[in-house]
């Protein structure tokens, strides 16, 4: 079990860090609390709540979303380089003009009738996921001189809801990348540069989509750093 994030100062100062992270001490699972039954209230997932049209975020309106089209894939891994088979993967971005389709973003940036900027798939058995969607636009944090870098939310589950692993995907080149308050709140060197994607030419469908590949480790040393992880 870790403890709680520590509340110290980030290396870059993020203000919004201290409202994202546990204030009070973990909760410690015993066998008076039954962690089999708290296992069982957890969500489970199966084939049949997965649509196939779920992980094209293009395509789930009646016309095309405006921005660049792009397909981000990769492979699901736990410590020893092993997939990670029938994990749930979802996926939540702004619009290609930094906008989300949420209530409370107030960016004044438009929003995209034909984008919603949400999708999900299940992993193969080789641990692969794939989306199709558009790239997301920068746009700047509320109340605060600083601008987020383009970059796509990933939440993956495991077995459990006690599992989940909440992250980020940032593009590789984008001159945002040294001034993203969330990224810079990431410690290591290593952790942030495993956060950024690599371009995939093989993968790129001319005239349709270019292709980013990423992947993701569940634990180990090498493991992928959760959001807001210190």
């Amino acid at each position: 079990m870790t403890a709680p994030p520590s509340s110290a100062p980030d290396p870059v100062p993020y203000r919004g860090a201290p409202e994202r992270h546990p204030r009070r001490p973990h909760h410690p699972l015993t066998a008076a609390t039954d962690p089999e039954a708290v296992e069982l209230t957890a969500p489970v997932f199966g084939p049949a709540d997965v649509d196939a049209l779920d992980a094209d975020l293009t395509r789930q309106h009646p016309g095309a979303p405006l921005g660049e089209r792009i397909t981000v894939a990769g492979r699901v891994l736990d410590r020893a380089g092993r997939p990670v088979r029938g994990q749930l993967v979802e996926i939540w971005q702004a619009n290609a003009s930094g906008r989300y389709a949420h209530r409370r973003d107030r960016h004044p940036a438009p929003l995209d009738p034909h984008f919603t900027g949400v999708g999900r798939c299940l992993t193969d058995d080789h641990g692969r996921y794939a989306f199709t969607t558009v790239k997301p636009g920068a746009y700047p944090l509320p109340d605060e001189s600083a601008w987020r870098a383009a970059h796509i939310h990933f939440s993956l589950f495991g077995t459990a809801l006690t599992q989940r692993l909440i992250t980020q995907m940032y593009f590789p080149g984008d001159p945002l990348l040294p001034y993203d308050q969330v990224l810079a709140s990431v410690p290591a060197a290593a952790d942030r540069h495993r956060l950024i994607a690599t371009f995939d030419h093989q993968l790129s469908d001319p005239g349709d989509a270019l292709a980013y590949r990423w992947d993701v480790v569940l634990d180990g040393p090498a493991a992928t750093r959760t959001e807001g992880s210190r």
